[in-house]
């Protein structure tokens, strides 16, 4: 049990001092002391102590270490993930010290000279608030508390405290805030798009609209990946930013999709021509069979194709179409996904396709897309009820 008594001593400067000193064992037996200006500060920590002693929560470490040094001890054990090859990227591991430096340890809002102890579900809240009082969206700030709660999951697995604060903090916006509803490109603005195409673009973009997949799946796809006879294409990589290959974002992300009569028609083409088709040998690789970088293709070329189509208009209405909507590139992935709805595709079926973690994912992205003849049939009947 913990014990409260007053200590004085002699500074170096001669000056006399007093202070209340808590003295107890820790669950190992090591002693602790901490020491108090008052009395009443001093009991309050001996029976806060006490009752995480007699509940099992009391972690020594929780009174010395800090946030900052939770999360520079964290980065590093992600770092050595990374380096071990343990389901760790480099991009995960960049955005993870952007959170924690540019928020978690900002030295105006965020939390890194806060002892453990101190961390409650009420101090992060706290933080919650500052961030979106900074001007921080609702999406980014659900990511920066999901980095806080890693890290300090990492510090329960250290033993250094006992419990998560973070856990279940939520992030409540605006309605018209945070994920919205998706908007596909329309069948008009994604033809135009396709003929506007080189023969090179062209396939790629189809190949996009027809699978759904990812820009990182897309650039790791192998010809071994890709069934030309049964029409199937298997996802089982993906590829970041540096060019890293690695497993998908989620076990639901290996996938096998099926693939259309005219796909497999251009795919077969694209091989012809390709000099790199051999089983290992990607599909969509660089001029040098290397991956194609996602952020060189969108800035040189995709890009510049909607530049291309609105000036060809601009300069002869007469002779050139409307150009399509502006759309980015994962706009694609919607596309397909609102094709395999409007085929009447089962929600599951989407999901699995589409590589989702869950259904409440592809309901909460595309559930506004799947028709409601049955619900529009329901409230005929309730109204034949109501007004016969």
């Amino acid at each position: 049990m913990a014990s409260v008594r007053r200590r004085t001593w002699k500074a170096t400067s001669g000056e006399t001092k007093a202070a209340w000193v808590v003295d107890y064992a820790d669950s190992r037996g090591v002693r602790q002391r901490k020491h108090y200006l008052s009395k009443k500060a001093a009991d309050a920590f001996r029976i806060q102590v006490e009752g995480q002693m007699q509940a099992g929560t009391y972690r020594a470490a929780a009174d010395k270490v800090t946030v900052k040094e939770v999360c520079e001890s964290f980065l590093e054990h992600c770092a050595g993930r990374y380096e071990r090859d343990e389901r760790m990227t480099r991009k995960m591991l960049a955005v993870y010290k952007g959170h924690a430096s540019n928020h978690i340890l900002h030295p105006d809002h965020g939390l890194g000279n806060r002892k453990l102890s101190q961390l409650t579900a009420r101090s992060v809240g706290d933080f919650r608030d500052r961030l979106r009082s900074a001007g921080v969206t609702v999406p980014t700030t659900r990511k920066i508390l999901a980095t806080l709660h890693s890290a300090l999951a990492y510090a329960v697995s250290q033993d250094w405290i006992s419990a998560n604060a973070a856990h279940g903090t939520r992030v409540i916006g605006p309605r018209d805030e945070g994920s919205k509803k998706v908007v596909p490109p329309s069948k008009s603005d994604m033809g135009a798009t396709l003929s506007g195409a080189d023969e090179d673009l062209r396939i790629k973009l189809t190949f996009a609209a027809s699978t759904g997949v990812r820009a990182g799946e897309q650039w790791a796809v192998r010809w071994r990946d890709v069934d030309l006879e049964s029409g199937h294409l298997h996802i089982g990589r993906r590829v970041d930013a540096y060019g890293e290959e690695g497993v998908p974002k989620s076990a639901a992300g290996v996938r096998t999709v099926p693939i259309s009569s005219q796909l497999t028609a251009m795919l077969k083409t694209w091989k012809l021509r390709s000099k790199f088709k051999t089983p290992d040998d990607l599909v969509f690789p660089n001029d040098n069979g290397n991956h194609t970088s996602h952020d060189n293709l969108t800035k040189r070329r995709f890009g510049p194709l909607f530049d291309r189509l609105e000036a060809a208009y601009l300069r002869d209405p007469t002779r050139f179409p409307a150009p399509p909507r502006r759309f980015n590139w994962h706009a694609l992935r919607h596309f397909a996904v609102s094709s395999w709805i409007e085929a009447g595709f089962a929600p599951k079926t989407v999901q699995t396709f589409a590589g989702h973690a869950s259904l409440q994912v592809t309901m909460d992205r595309y559930g506004h897309l799947f028709p409601s003849d049955d619900h529009k049939r329901a409230m005929d009947q309730i109204a034949k009820g109501l007004f016969a």
